[in-house]
């Protein structure tokens, strides 16, 4: 299988509004993306005092004073305007969502889409974001599980005597529910419950070797619960990668080799989006 190619969908900042996510939707479909991803937070902290997963530090420097659209409602916007491109979630916080509410919203965005929506999930790192929905940060993790497991459920049509429908276009098993992060818990059970696995590197800090190592852990513990560890994808988040591109492109071949079925870059929707698809592609 050839590497998928997809799109971060800007919708924040200057981009947080209905006719800059249509535009962006539109340019990158047709630029030749495979899929489009969004982010995910319902509210940001004036000050971040948890500890940011995604730098060498531990300290998070970008402005949270930003309009922020909502992730689901953001992919319904660019699903009503686009045909082929598949719609994700780099990555939903899981533990933060009402479960039954959350299967009800993605298997509607699913069938509004043709089944086109990918749910990346993650444990959520922002302790205050946790605090303002009420929602425990102490146990995200084993709460994880639970959550995935209620989504299944709700998805096969029924829960607990209770019809939850429409159901995905894929039936319960059809909508792939990918897992983030990178600790071995969540490589668990990325392998364990989850349709795969969505890693995240900063551009300028690839490193294919360390996805293969995680990729492997996942796959063995996919084995070792009994599933077939072919079957799961390896979805890579390059952040940061705007105007990087090139060095991301150089990367390319030794992701593929580590296992990476699918990229995740960034791009300017009102550059030259087809550009960078042909730059990548080529690589």
């Amino acid at each position: 299988m050839s590497l998928r190619i997809g799109a971060k969908l800007p919708h924040t900042g200057s981009s947080a509004n209905g006719a800059a996510v249509r535009s962006a939707a539109i340019a990158l479909e047709e630029a030749g993306f495979d899929s489009l991803w969004v982010s995910d937070h319902v509210v940001l902290p004036e000050r971040v005092a948890s500890t940011y997963p995604f730098s060498s530090d531990g300290v998070a420097r970008w402005s949270t004073d930003l309009d922020y659209l909502e992730a689901l409602l953001t992919l319904t916007a660019a699903a009503a305007v686009t045909s082929r491109v598949a719609l994700g979630t780099a990555v939903l916080v899981l533990p933060q969502r009402q479960p039954v509410l959350l299967a009800k919203q993605a298997a509607t965005l699913d069938a509004l889409s043709g089944g086109r929506l990918v749910l990346g999930v993650g444990a959520g790192w922002l302790a205050e974001e946790f605090a303002a929905l009420g929602a425990s940060f102490e146990d995200r993790g084993p709460r994880m599980a639970e959550v995935i497991g209620v989504l299944r459920s709700c998805w096969s049509g029924r829960h607990e005597g209770l019809l939850v429908l429409p159901r995905p276009v894929g039936g319960a098993c059809g909508l792939p529910v990918l897992v983030g992060g990178h600790s071995p818990a969540a490589l668990r059970r990325a392998g364990v419950i989850g349709d795969g696995w969505l890693a995240q590197q900063a551009a300028a800090d690839l490193d294919p070797d360390a996805i293969a190592h995680d990729a492997a852990r996942m796959r063995s513990a996919a084995q070792a619960a009994g599933r077939d560890a072919s079957s799961l994808r390896v979805v890579l988040r390059v952040a940061d990668s705007l105007g990087r591109l090139e060095q991301v492109a150089a990367h390319l071949s030794d992701l593929v080799a580590a296992g990476v079925d699918e990229v995740v870059v960034d791009v300017n929707p009102a550059g030259d989006p087809a550009g960078d698809y042909g730059l990548l592609r080529s690589a």
